[in-house]
C-alpha cells in the first residue's frame, strides 16, 4: 500500500518563518547522503537523484511561530525536513536542516498527525489521527 501511494500521510510542522506562500506544493531533486544521514534539495534534476513532492499550507499562528499541514505526495529519506529547509522555512529544533536551536528534549517539532487508506479486505476507508505531542508549544495555536 504504502510503494502504490494508496497512503495518505498528513504530516504537521512547526516552522519560525512563514512561506512567502501561505499554500503550495514543492517539488524538488532530493540526494541522499548516507554518510551523513542528510538529503540535500535541487530545483533540478541532478545524478542519483530522486523526485519529491509535497504539499503544505499555513493551518495557524502564534506569537512566534507557524504552524505547517504537509501532505506527502512521495516518500524520500527526510523528505519534509529538507524540502521545507530548501524554501528557508526549518523546522523547530533541527539542527542538521538549519534551523539555529535545538529543542531541550532534542526532538524537532514534526508531528505525525493523520494516517488514511482503504482497508485491503474490507474496502472500509480508515483515518487515524493522532493527538498532537504535549507541551505549551504545540498549545500555543489558538485552534488546538
Amino acid at each position: 500500500m504504502f510503494k502504490n501511494s494508496e497512503v495518505k500521510k498528513t504530516y504537521w510542522a512547526i516552522v519560525k518563518e512563514c512561506p512567502r506562500e501561505l499554500e503550495g506544493e514543492l517539488v524538488h531533486y532530493l540526494v541522499r547522503n548516507e554518510k551523513q544521514n542528510k538529503s540535500y534539495a535541487y530545483d533540478k534534476e541532478v545524478p542519483d537523484s530522486k523526485k519529491a513532492i509535497l504539499h503544505y499550507r499555513l493551518i495557524a499562528r502564534s506569537q512566534n511561530y507557524n504552524l505547517l499541514e504537509v501532505d506527502l505526495k512521495t516518500g524520500r529519506h527526510h523528505q519534509i525536513r529538507c524540502q521545507l529547509a530548501k524554501m528557508g522555512c526549518p523546522i523547530k529544533g533541527d539542527l542538521k536542516y538549519g534551523f539555529a536551536r535545538s529543542n531541550p528534549d532534542g526532538s524537532i517539532c514534526l508531528h505525525a498527525r493523520r494516517i488514511s487508506f482503504i482497508h485491503p479486505v474490507s474496502k472500509e476507508q480508515i483515518d487515524l489521527e493522532a493527538p498532537v505531542p504535549p507541551g505549551n508549544l504545540w498549545s500555543g495555536f489558538s485552534f488546538l
